[in-house]
C-alpha cells in the first residue's frame, strides 16, 4: 500500500464542475489534484446549451473566447407541438450579451478546461472507494490501494457521488422519465441556421440544436414504458423516430443519420430541493459541487451552466481562505488557523450555492412536469399560454453572474 505526499486540495471528478474548480484555483496560483475514475475525459450527454450565466463563468475562467470560436451563436427559438396540425412559434433573441446562447459540445469544453491546467493535475484511472478523517486531514483511499492525504476534499463526482454520500447526502430521486441524446455530424452542413428547435406534447419533449455549421445535438425525454435503460441503441433510435414522425423531414433526418454509437439513454434524476435545506454541503473541509450537489432534470438547461458557476465561486471562496495566511504572516505550523479559515471559506461557498441550487432544481422539475404533461386541460393551457412564459422563465433563471475569481 502506497501513501503519497500530502495534497492541499483534492478534487474528485474531472467533469465540468471539477475542472472549472481546478482551473479557477490555478488562475489564483493554487494547485490541486483532480481524480478521474475513467482513463480519459468523459463527455457524457454530448452537448448542452449555454446561457448568460455560463458565459460569465467561462469569462472568469479565461476560456470564453476559445469556446465561442468553436460554436455558433443561437439566434432564437422555434417552439411547437410534436403532433401534426398545430403551428410552431418563433422567438428571436436580442443581440445583447444577456441573451447569448450557444450549444456547446461537452468534449470541447472539457478539453479546453483541461488544457488550462498544468500537466499532471488530472490523475486518471483513480476511483475513490473510501474516505476517512485523520485530524485536520482527509485520507482518500483509491481502488488501486493508493491513499492520498489532503487538507481539502471537493466532490465533483456526479449524481452517485462518493463524497456526497460521505457527507450524508441520500441517493438522488429517480423520475419516471428517460432522456435520449444524440449528436449528428453533417459534412456538407446541416442547413438549420442558428435556431433552437423544441417540440413537446404526448408525454414527450424533444429538441434539435445546432452546435456549429456541421453538428447538431438532439434530445428527447419521455415517460414511455416501451423502453428500459438496457435497450440497445438501434431500438432507441427507432423509438425516437416513431415519436417524432409528424415533424418536418429535415428534423427527422437528424435522428435518421445519427450513428448508433452517438445515441445514449439515461434515467432522469434530481435532488429533492428540501434535502438541501438541512444537508451538509460543506463539513470538515469537505464539500460538493455540480451534479454531486444539485442534480436536476434538464428542462431549463442549467445543469452544466450551474456547474461552472459552482467552480468559479468555490475557487474564489477557497482562494480567499488560503491566500489570507500571506496577509496574516502565518507559518506553515499554524494548521488550526488554516483549517478554520478554509472551513469558513467553504461555509461561505455553501451559503452562496444553497438557495440558487434549490431554485434551479425546483424550477427544472416544475417546467418538465408542465411541458411533458399529457392531460387535456394542462396540454391546452400549456399550448395556448405557457410557451412564451416558459421561454422567458428559462432566460430569467440564466441571468446570474457568478462574478470574477478575485472579489
Amino acid at each position: 500500500m502506497e501513501e503519497e505526499d500530502t495534497r492541499d486540495i483534492v478534487i474528485v471528478g474531472a467533469g465540468i464542475s471539477g475542472l472549472s474548480t481546478a482551473v479557477g484555483l490555478h488562475r489564483l496560483g493554487i494547485s490541486s489534484m483532480v481524480l478521474e475514475s475513467s482513463d480519459m475525459l468523459r463527455a457524457t450527454g454530448f452537448a448542452f446549451t449555454t446561457w448568460f450565466n455560463a458565459w460569465k463563468a467561462m469569462e472568469a475562467l479565461g476560456i470564453s473566447e476559445h469556446i465561442r470560436s468553436l460554436h455558433d451563436r443561437l439566434q432564437g427559438w422555434v417552439v411547437g407541438p410534436i403532433s401534426a396540425g398545430n403551428p410552431s412559434r418563433e422567438m428571436l433573441f436580442p443581440e445583447s450579451e444577456e441573451y447569448e446562447s450557444r450549444c456547446v459540445q461537452r468534449k470541447l469544453l472539457l478539453e479546453a478546461l483541461a488544457d488550462e491546467l498544468p500537466q499532471g493535475t488530472i490523475r486518471f484511472s483513480s476511483k475513490v472507494v473510501h474516505i476517512e478523517l485523520s485530524g485536520h486531514y482527509k485520507m482518500v483511499h483509491l481502488s488501486d490501494g493508493t491513499i492520498l492525504k489532503t487538507k481539502v476534499l471537493v466532490g465533483c463526482d456526479g449524481v452517485n457521488s462518493v463524497v456526497g454520500k460521505w457527507l450524508g447526502f441520500k441517493n438522488p430521486a429517480t423520475t419516471a422519465r428517460l432522456a435520449i441524446r444524440g449528436l449528428t455530424h453533417f459534412p456538407a452542413g446541416h442547413g438549420f441556421g442558428s435556431k433552437f428547435f423544441q417540440f413537446y406534447g404526448n408525454g414527450v419533449r424533444s429538441g434539435f440544436i445546432p452546435c456549429d455549421h456541421n453538428t447538431v445535438y438532439w434530445f428527447l425525454t419521455h415517460t414511455s414504458a416501451e423502453l428500459d435503460e438496457d435497450t440497445n441503441p438501434e431500438n432507441i433510435k427507432e423509438f425516437v423516430l416513431k415519436k417524432i414522425k409528424d415533424l418536418p423531414e429535415n428534423i427527422k433526418s437528424v435522428v435518421e443519420t445519427t450513428d448508433l454509437d452517438s445515441v445514449v439513454m439515461s434515467r432522469l434524476k434530481y435532488r429533492p430541493p428540501w434535502e438541501l435545506l438541512w444537508a451538509n454541503i460543506a463539513k470538515y473541509n469537505v464539500c460538493v459541487a455540480g451534479d454531486a450537489l444539485h442534480p436536476m432534470t434538464p428542462d431549463i438547461g442549467q445543469g452544466g451552466c450551474s456547474a461552472m458557476e459552482d467552480g468559479v465561486i468555490l475557487a474564489r471562496c477557497l482562494g480567499e481562505a488560503i491566500k489570507a495566511k500571506n496577509v496574516k504572516g502565518e507559518t506553515e505550523d499554524d494548521e488550526d488557523e488554516s483549517y478554520k479559515r478554509i472551513e469558513e471559506g467553504l461555509k461561505k461557498y455553501a451559503g452562496e450555492r444553497k438557495w440558487r441550487s434549490i431554485d434551479l432544481i425546483t424550477t427544472a422539475y416544475t417546467v418538465g412536469f408542465i411541458q411533458q404533461s399529457t392531460g387535456k386541460w394542462m396540454s391546452l393551457f400549456r399550448d395556448k399560454f405557457l410557451s412564451s412564459f416558459l421561454s422567458r422563465l428559462l432566460l430569467k433563471k440564466s441571468h446570474f453572474d457568478c462574478g470574477s475569481l478575485v472579489p
